[in-house]
């Protein structure tokens, strides 16, 4: 994540970010706070949906523009004059808080949500642009950490302002907006503010689309239909995309019922706990967007996102069964986490594979779905509510709906999952560092042939590899009951003195498709640290394959529990034990086995920790 900040431009453009969402969100609680005092019951689920469906519904009537301007004019020129158009917005907001027009501030929200909608494809897309393709997850991970702040800063600060100055005698919605006018001036500058730091962005732009834009086309929906359709080229953009949609209609329904719910359920009627309280969902995103762009260093780790839905499902349901604010303010904590595994890997993973000409239009396109998905979440919560349906129902059936988002993700990224659970785990005690990636192709064949120290090696190679590696085991390992259908699905390959040259056959079979094998010649984990025989076995490979052979050297794993091996060396508990793997350029094809163990001697000779 440091060498993300080495790049010009990028903490302006953070900056920028925060000023965006700080600034716009500081409304929507003020007219939020509005409603909590004056309404109670349905009215107030009511009209807090009504809130986030005029936020929402820009989004859906710009797509088309909104990816076309991404497209066609430099990203930072977008983002500065959505910044002074924003100005002008909170200066009529402001006004409106000076003379009471409760309805006319409702309003403005629908104006400040359309200058968000036009920004938003270009801040996304200017990701790509500024960070590149190298550091596409961490770039997402600290965008998704800087506006999670600025939610929790801004949630808090205008928050403990509303509170501030007002008074019990305030009855009505008007007498509310006029006690807390100033804080207008805060929205006002924080626009100008913005404005100024967005001039100063680089211009990163090095094509552009040459396309028009046809206000007719736009109208009888021409546009939205072409649009939509280049999304649908790429499945997994889309799938990425209706994921995210799923779970941002679930948060909406969450934050839209909350209020009401710990006002009904609770009794509680102070906005700076019940804010406070949602607000911490900010920190475990945060929290959530740092450790998921860590964990997607050397590629982007979707696995991740099936954990965040899983969580996000479980702690949605939680929620009607706890009457504890303290309990729910780590449920609103873990359920921010659980919500940064999830969007950082799917929004990284949609501009990794959206091509530079069509960025804008995807990433518009992905606020257009999320958007009428949101909207029509809110419209059916008005509904329920109409109808009778409380909070606690609510809870239910968004929970009913994480489990199907987890579902769809589980079956989507099985595998994924599997390698990032494990991560998960191994990380709590494990830090691994790699060196020499660049030597295994990103496409084609590639045996892997190094020493063998623990019983983990498998993972530790994996974690680091995106491309699936088919390992040789024993035989009598891969038939073990409980993880036989985990070592099946990872396409393992079952090896055994009497059928060993079938294994080398079906290994062989693998390269010949372009896949990456690994064994580790020396047919067992070391009991002494030292290299053993090398055996021929993998000779028995037919080096007529489009590939390369890649030695690898593992450090680090002897005294753990998973090696054979323990020196007598102080332990120390609470330290996370450093494993080290190196991996060397490719050696000849018909590499014997004695060849093999001398490269891997040096290897070790040359890297192996003292």
């Amino acid at each position: 994540m440091k060498k993300i900040f080495s790049i010009a431009g990028v903490l302006n453009y953070l900056v920028v970010v925060f000023l965006n969402a700080f600034t716009d969100l500081g409304h929507k609680i003020i007219i939020q706070n509005t409603v909590f005092k004056v309404y109670d019951g349905d009215v107030q689920i009511i009209l807090t949906a009504i809130v986030n469906a005029l936020i929402l519904l820009p989004f859906v009537l710009m797509f088309s523009p909104s990816g076309f301007l991404a497209d066609r004019f430099a990203k930072n020129k977008i983002m500065k004059h959505s910044a002074m158009f924003a100005v002008f917005i909170t200066l009529g907001i402001t006004f409106a808080y000076y003379q009471g027009w409760f309805y006319v501030a409702f309003s403005l929200t629908f104006l400040l949500a359309l200058q968000s909608a036009i920004y938003g494809p270009a801040k996304y897309g200017y990701i790509k642009e500024l960070f590149g393709i190298k550091f596409i997850s961490a770039g997402n991970g600290a965008v998704q950490a800087v506006t999670t702040v600025a939610i929790l800063g801004g949630i808090i600060f205008y928050t403990v302002l509303f509170e501030g100055m007002y008074e019990p005698y305030f009855s009505t919605k008007e007498a509310v907006l006029k006690g807390i006018a100033p804080v207008g001036w805060f929205l006002v500058a924080g626009s100008c503010i913005e404005w100024f730091l967005a001039s100063k962005l680089p211009n990163k732009m090095v094509t552009a689309s040459k396309t028009r834009f046809d206000f007719g086309r736009y109208i009888r929906g021409y546009y939205l239909y072409k649009n939509l359709k280049i999304i649908k080229r790429k499945p997994e953009i889309l799938e990425a995309i209706l994921a995210l949609s799923l779970f941002w209609s679930i948060s909406q329904v969450v934050l839209a019922v909350f209020g009401e719910y710990a006002k009904g359920e609770l009794g509680i009627t102070n906005t700076i706990y019940v804010q406070g309280v949602m607000a911490l969902s900010g920190i475990g995103i945060v929290l959530g967007s740092v450790i998921a762009a860590n964990y997607s260093k050397y590629y982007i780790n979707v696995g991740f996102a099936s954990i965040g839905a899983v969580g996000i499902a479980i702690l949605v349901l939680l929620i009607p069964f706890t009457h504890s604010m303290i309990a729910l303010a780590f449920i609103f904590m873990f359920f921010g986490m659980f919500s940064g595994f999830l969007m950082v890997p799917l929004n990284a993973l949609i501009q990794y594979l959206s091509p530079k000409v069509h960025l804008g239009i995807i990433l518009a396109g992905n606020n257009f779905i999320q958007n009428i998905f949101m909207f029509m979440f809110l419209v059916l919560t008005t509904v329920f509510v109409y109808f009778g349906m409380d909070a606690r129902m609510l809870f239910y059936l968004m929970a009913i709906v994480g489990l199907l988002l987890s579902i769809l993700m589980i079956r989507r990224y099985f595998v994924m999952s599997f390698w990032a659970l494990l991560e998960l785990v191994f990380r709590l005690r494990h830090r691994y560092h790699y060196e020499g990636l660049q030597n295994i192709p990103n496409d084609g064949a590639v045996l892997l042939l190094g020493n063998h120290v623990s019983w983990i090696d498998w993972m530790i190679l994996q974690f680091a590899i995106k491309r699936r590696i088919s390992f040789l085991m024993d035989k009598d390992i891969y038939n073990w009951k409980l993880l036989h259908p985990f070592f099946k699905k990872g396409e393992a390959i079952a090896i055994s003195p009497r059928g060993f040259k079938d294994a080398f056959k079906e290994a062989y079979n693998r390269l010949k498709t372009g896949k990456i094998v690994a064994l580790f010649p020396e047919g067992g984990i070391t009991k002494d640290g030292k290299l053993g025989e090398f055996h021929q076995g993998y000779e028995l490979i037919q080096p007529d394959y489009d590939g390369v052979i890649v030695p690898f050297f593992i450090d680090g794993v002897f005294g753990s529990s998973f090696s054979k091996y323990k020196p007598k060396k102080d332990k120390i508990f609470l330290k996370k034990r450093e494993i080290k793997v190196y991996f060397q350029e490719p050696v000849p094809m018909d590499t014997k086995a004695q060849q093999l163990k001398e490269i891997i001697q040096n290897m070790k000779d040359r890297y192996e920790t003292k």
